[in-house]
């Protein structure tokens, strides 16, 4: 009503001015202008030419200037009315809230009984709101506004795919969790948060009275970014208070983010538009942008690219160290749970690069920060060293690659049909025929599905969206009325596995069929769209996702990628590359809800039977270890604690599974691997470090170890240094501790390393831990082999006579 009231008393306000004010404007102007041009022109004396060119003069000017005037005198007069409107209308609006507060809906009876006695049935009010058609009589009065050009692009409703009920259940829901939020934080009602978290309450009112409106929704989500931005600014010093103010404005953008409202890409650009076009104190806040970054409310490329220019060559102070800070935080403090990767911000690591190499006086730390964050990446390379480029560019796919656009208009319902019909092509008799395929192929093309890589990755995107759909109504039907689980598991896996055998044929058939790079492509675009709408699915359902028809997908597309086919055989490595990366990407610390299903992904037998069995030269190990190793820095947190959750002991379990498989299976494997593993399973999992430590190659006979007078150190085998593929020597950091370490086991200089040797090992950037672990971990195993090895230089054997009164020793026993 108050959105509909200002659209009208804008247009008629400014119809009225015009009509009134351009006639008499243009007069005066014109007056003014030959009066003053006269009174600086007198003392010299005018011709009747001259004056005649005074009038004309003053004419062109009060023409040209007349509609300007005219338009500002009428944006005035309507910034006048609108607070007047709302004066007059107050009772009225107070009225609609008092009945919405007490669960009813407005009528006024005395207005129905006179409508319906005089005025026709289509103009007649009705109980229940306005309807489309009525709304839109209002949406003409602010597309056309008198003296003013029409918008470019006239009001649409955004969720045109999605009925108004869902969009209004989600608000509504939305609504009553934030009074839950207001009602908690009572006792603090002047706080400037509380009074942030009031107006967010009353634009989410107005935007659902008008029932899925494009400018109430932009409003409200303008309202909560603001109210973000500027609150995480300036917390609260009540932590509590803090909590729910920012839970409260991330509530109504993660409701506006979902699907079935407005989606993440509506949500997702304007949130980035605002956060750029925001005042710098406020937009250079670590936490408000962390916040929004993991949140996926903004678009990281278009960020990257904006820090990088706002940096102005190191000119702008404020935004060198904001990117500092931000670098810091995901690139050193929270490498291990980053949702980014160095190539996401590639802009503004590159920027911060030349200030470094360029600038004369560089700011603190830089230098230091940027050589860290190399080596990093660096460490990420080796540890994957097949794909690890890849890895990265299926990363920034899962967290940035939304367009800036929404779909086309029908292209929805094209999908749709396109889909349906291939599953009713699947699942005939003659399913296997090459022609079926063939004429689909065609019918593909005919629509432009396959025109260019920007729709094709769309039609995935909808294609995978609406399969999911899918199975969560065929879940929630059979929770709800069927009660039988295995007939909705059907209904599910009658729609998903017809989608995977699209998605096969389409990898088969595309480009050449001696071409590779084609079909990888393909596929790797067609993983990361699943992978994309996997983890916007976990973060907007939370705890009402289900992992069903992701793994199903996943898990028959790989079965299905490697069946004997003299095509699939000769990319098989390239496809199990790009099945783990994508694997990598939706470890369990990015998507915890689909943890269960990762891990039967990960040990099925095609995983590790290829890639640790028949990957030549061992390229697949690489790649599962970083699975592995991402399983167990997920368990970390968890396994210090003496008791474990039953979700987290059935998740524990299937990990010792795995690890025997393993060490039945291949040894080898963890022979190699064992410290990098080692380094990142908590010291208390003595199970669990015993089975990866008791791994040795098939090939070795061990000695009895109850053989009398038994020497381990008299063994041959004991002179054979085990091979360790992990380089554990990146792992002692920063560069200046690496360089002392070397230093002074040479020259036992700096003389004050030792002293500063204990600060290093007790400064842990890991929560639950007081121990840096991992640099203690690669400091024993490196200074270790430097013994080992400057022993055997001067031709002795490693023992404790030739060691003790080494600076080797000395780290050891300082160490301790």
């Amino acid at each position: 009503m108050r959105i509909a009231a200002h659209h009208m008393v804008r247009h008629l306000t400014a119809g009225m001015a015009m009509i009134t004010c351009r006639e008499p404007l243009y007069v005066n102007i014109s007056s003014n202008l030959k009066q003053s041009f006269i009174t600086m022109l007198r003392n010299i004396g005018l011709a009747e030419q001259q004056k005649s060119m005074i009038e004309k003069a003053a004419e062109a000017v009060a023409m040209d200037n007349t509609e300007l005037a005219s338009a500002f005198i009428q944006k005035t007069a309507m910034e006048k009315a609108v607070p007047e409107m709302d004066k007059r209308l107050s009772e009225d609006f107070e009225l609609r809230k008092m009945t919405r507060t007490d669960g009813r809906r407005y009528c006024n009876h005395h207005i129905l009984t006179y409508q319906a006695e005089r005025m026709p049935e289509p103009l007649r009010h009705k109980v229940g709101g306005v309807t489309n058609q009525q709304a839109r009589v209002y949406e003409e009065f602010a597309n056309c506004v008198p003296g003013f050009l029409p918008p470019k692009q006239p009001p649409t409703k955004i969720n045109q795919g999605y009925p108004a009920e869902e969009v209004v259940s989600i608000l509504e829901k939305c609504s009553q969790e934030l009074q839950q939020h207001l009602k908690a934080v009572v006792s603090s009602s002047t706080s400037n948060h509380v009074v942030a978290m009031n107006m967010l309450y009353e634009t989410l009112q107005q935007a659902l009275l008008m029932r899925g409106d494009a400018a109430s929704a932009l409003l409200l989500l303008q309202r909560a970014m603001d109210g973000l931005l500027e609150g995480l600014a300036q917390p609260p010093q009540d932590h509590e208070l803090f909590l729910r103010f920012r839970s409260s404005q991330l509530l109504v953008l993660k409701g506006l983010q979902d699907p079935r409202a407005y989606g993440p890409l509506w949500a997702s650009k304007h949130c980035t538009r605002i956060l750029l076009n925001s005042r710098e104190e406020i937009k250079f806040n670590v936490d408000a942008v962390d916040l929004l970054i993991r949140s996926q409310l903004i678009y990281v490329r278009e960020f990257d690219l904006h820090m990088a220019q706002a940096m102005e060559n190191g000119l702008n102070f404020a935004a060198v160290n904001f990117c500092l800070r931000l670098t810091r935080l995901y690139f050193v403090e929270e490498k291990q749970d980053c949702p980014l990767s160095p190539a996401d911000m590639s802009h503004m690591l590159e920027t911060l690069a030349r200030l470094a190499a360029n600038a004369r006086h560089p700011p603190e730390g830089l230098t230091s920060l940027l050589e860290t964050v190399q080596m990093n990446r660096d460490q990420l390379e080796v540890s994957t060293s097949y794909g690890a480029a890849q890895n990265r560019l299926l990363s920034a796919t899962i967290t940035t690659t939304p367009p800036d656009f929404e779909d086309p208009p029908g292209l929805h319902e094209k999908v749709e049909y396109l889909l349906t019909e291939w599953v009713r092509l699947y699942h005939q008799p003659t399913r296997d025929s090459e022609k079926l395929y063939a004429a689909y192929l065609g019918k593909l093309h005919q629509h432009g599905m396959l025109k260019s890589d920007d729709l094709i990755s769309r039609f995935f995107r909808i294609s995978t969206e609406m399969c999911v759909e899918l199975c969560y109504r065929n879940l929630n039907l059979s929770e709800h009325r069927l009660n039988n689980p295995t007939l909705a598991r059907a209904k599910c896996y009658h729609t998903m596995d017809a989608y995977v055998k699209l998605i096969v044929v389409l990898v088969k058939h595309s480009g050449d069929p001696s071409t590779t790079v084609t079909k990888i492509n393909l596929l790797n675009k067609v993983l990361s769209t699943v992978a994309h709408v996997l983890v916007q699915d976990h973060d907007v359902r939370k705890t009402e996702f289900q992992q069903l028809p992701y793994h199903r997908l996943l898990t028959m597309l790989l079965q299905e990628l490697n069946v004997p086919d003299p095509i699939f055989d000769a990319i098989n490595f390239l496809v199990l590359q790009s099945f783990s990366n994508t694997f990598h990407n939706l470890r369990p610390a990015r998507a915890p809800g689909f943890a269960y299903a990762w891990l039967e992904l990960v040990a099925h037998r095609i995983m590790i039977g290829k890639l640790l069995g028949a990957s030549p030269q061992q390229k697949g190990w690489s790649l599962f270890q970083q699975l592995l190793l991402d399983l167990f820095r997920f368990l970390a947190p968890f396994l210090r604690n003496a008791e474990l959750a039953k979700s987290t002991q059935l998740l524990y379990k299937g990990t010792l599974r795995v690890l025997l498989v393993l060490l039945h299976d291949f040894p080898e494997f963890l022979c190699d691997y064992h410290f990098s593993f080692c380094d990142v399973i908590p010291p208390n999992c003595i199970q669990m470090r015993n089975l990866i430590l008791s791994a040795f190659p098939r090939n070795m006979r061990l000695p009895d170890p109850f053989t009398p007078n038994l020497k381990v150190d008299m063994l041959p085998e004991i002179t054979h240094a085990p091979r360790i593929l992990t380089i554990f020597s990146q792992s002692i950091q920063p560069a200046n501790f690496k360089k002392d370490l070397d230093s002074y086991i040479k020259t036992r200089a700096p003389v004050t390393f030792l002293s500063q040797l204990r600060k290093h090992l007790q400064t842990s950037i890991e929560p639950g831990t007081r121990y840096n672990v991992s640099l203690m971990n690669a400091l024993v195993l490196y200074v270790g082999t430097q013994a080992i090895a400057y022993i055997r230089s001067r031709s002795g054997t490693p023992s404790l006579s030739t060691i003790t009164h080494s600076s080797h020793m000395d780290i050891f026993q300082f160490g301790r």
